[in-house]
Parts: C-alpha cells; sequence; structure tokens
C-alpha cells in the first residue's frame, strides 16, 4: 500500500469570498489575518506552492487603528530609480491621501515575494468606506 502526501491543485480550491469591517481593528492584526486567508492556510488542503486562499474584501479602511506613536512614526517609502529619488510618507499623511493603501502595503508584505504572493495580492479588495461592488460574489462576513 502506498503512503503519499496529497498535494492540492488551483482546481481543488472552491474560492470562497469573505467581507472583513476593518472598523476599529488593529492595522497588523487585520493584515495578518487577510494574508493567512488568503494564502489559504485555514483550509485543511493547504499546500505552500499552491493557490488554495480566498477572496477578500475588506471595508471601512479609512477607519484602521494604529497603536503606539505609529501614526507619525511609521514611514513608508517609494524610489524612483534617480539619484535622490527616495520618496518617503508617514502613516498618518497615507491615510489621509489613500487609506486603502495602509491596509495593502500591510497585507503585501505578509505574502511570499515571488509569483504565487503576486497573484494572491490580486485576490484581496480593499475599499475606503462601507460600500463595496462585489455583492454578486455574496461575500460571507469574517470577524477579526
Amino acid at each position: 500500500m502506498k503512503k503519499y502526501t496529497y498535494s492540492a491543485k488551483n482546481s481543488d480550491n472552491p474560492g470562497r469570498w469573505y467581507l472583513v469591517d476593518a472598523e476599529g481593528a488593529v492595522l497588523g492584526r487585520l493584515a495578518s489575518t487577510v494574508a493567512s486567508r488568503l494564502r489559504g492556510k485555514h483550509n485543511p488542503l493547504f499546500t505552500p506552492h499552491s493557490d488554495t486562499g480566498d477572496w477578500v474584501v475588506v471595508v471601512n479602511a479609512d477607519k484602521i487603528v494604529l497603536t503606539g506613536k505609529k501614526w507619525d512614526q511609521k514611514n513608508y517609502y517609494r524610489y524612483s530609480g534617480y539619484i535622490g529619488g527616495l520618496k518617503t510618507i508617514t502613516a498618518k499623511k497615507l491615510m489621509e491621501k489613500r487609506p486603502e493603501d495602509l491596509v495593502r502595503f500591510a497585507v503585501k508584505g505578509m505574502l511570499p515575494k515571488n509569483r504565487l504572493g503576486r497573484k494572491l495580492f490580486k485576490k484581496l479588495k480593499v475599499y475606503a468606506g462601507d460600500r463595496h461592488p462585489h455583492e454578486a460574489q455574496q461575500p460571507e462576513s469574517l470577524q477579526i
């Protein structure tokens, strides 16, 4: 009798949709839960090299919470590629400008840095308000 470890394929994943309300949630704790759900670690068929995760819709990203002095001390960087082209923005200014990016950057940092991670990141949908265009997918509510 052969014994082997089952390796899930992408076709084994039904791909359920979840709705997460970020109001009053701490950014890092929310991001780790969402990243785990995108990756599929909750699924008994989890396979590290395969997409066994679900779609996640995050609403109320403009009501996220950061602890301590992170609003003023946490910086986000981007680099143009030119000399002196390093741009810096604090979490507070990023929240005023694009609140969805706070959640996106936090989740993206917790996903694998390869083709699979880029594919999983596309399954994350973040919105600043409480409205989203994914009602047709009938997302289930997920408590954080």
